[in-house]
């Protein structure tokens, strides 16, 4: 019996050494290299942008209201400088109005009414702004332009003429990607609108004087061409 208990221990310890020589090496898996996304601003755009106007003015009634419309524009990147242009046209109800007694020949002193409303409104500028990586701190400028109609009524009459005023912008923004392919962006403007002059039909001409608007607005952005790209 001990011949055997022996044979057997001798014969189980064989067998274990050659079934652990038999296992195969545990391969070696090289850990995963981490990818760090860059986003390049270079490429065309389209977006929706709103937001809220008033008049810089000392005095009341200020115009004052809301606007949407679209935009467009184009980036080149050259290290962290983006370069751009951009123009937006909105669909505006920026307005005031402003009610008084007016001596009419004739009449003696009516109730006038005096309106004032901005109904379209847009800029094509120039940008130019610093990228860290997926959001952009910009600069911006160029021309802006309104489409605005005053009305006159007293004595249950009505009179209205539209004027197209052309003048300058300046502002600032930022705008950041929050998907592959979509941004989001944040801007003051400060507009000023030349002088025109309205009723000129009517033989005496009604100077609106400078119509200066402070604005501040948000977009959302589409842009082309997979502005992500992937670096290890």
């Amino acid at each position: 019996m001990k011949k055997v208990l022996l044979a057997s221990a001798a014969l189980i310890t064989l067998t274990g050494a050659a079934s652990a020589a038999d296992l195969a090496a545990r391969p070696y898996t090289k850990a995963p290299v981490a990818v760090a996304s860059v986003y390049a601003w270079t490429g065309f755009y389209l977006g929706i942008v709103g937001g809220g106007a008033w008049e810089a003015a000392s005095g009341d009634p200020k115009m004052k209201g809301g606007f949407v419309g679209g935009t467009a524009g184009y980036n080149w990147q050259t290290g962290n400088v983006v370069f751009g242009v951009e123009a937006d046209g909105a669909w505006a109800d920026v307005s005031a109005t402003a009610t008084g007694a007016t001596v009419v020949p004739g009449f003696g002193i009516v109730t006038t009414t005096a309106s004032s409303k901005t109904d379209a409104m847009g800029t094509v500028r120039g940008r130019i702004g610093y990228a860290v990586n997926n959001v952009l701190f910009y600069g911006t400028g160029g021309y802006a332009w309104i489409d605005n109609k005053i009305t006159l009524s007293a004595l249950g009459v009505s009179a209205s003429d539209s004027k197209w005023h052309s003048g300058w912008t300046v502002g600032a923004g930022v705008e950041a990607f929050f998907a592959p392919q979509w941004s989001v962006k944040g801007e003051y403007l400060y507009r000023s609108l030349g002088s025109e002059n309205y009723f000129s039909s009517l033989g005496t001409p009604l100077s609106s004087g400078t119509i200066n608007f402070h604005t501040v607005q948000v977009g959302v952005n589409y842009h082309f061409g997979g502005p992500v790209v992937a670096k290890y």
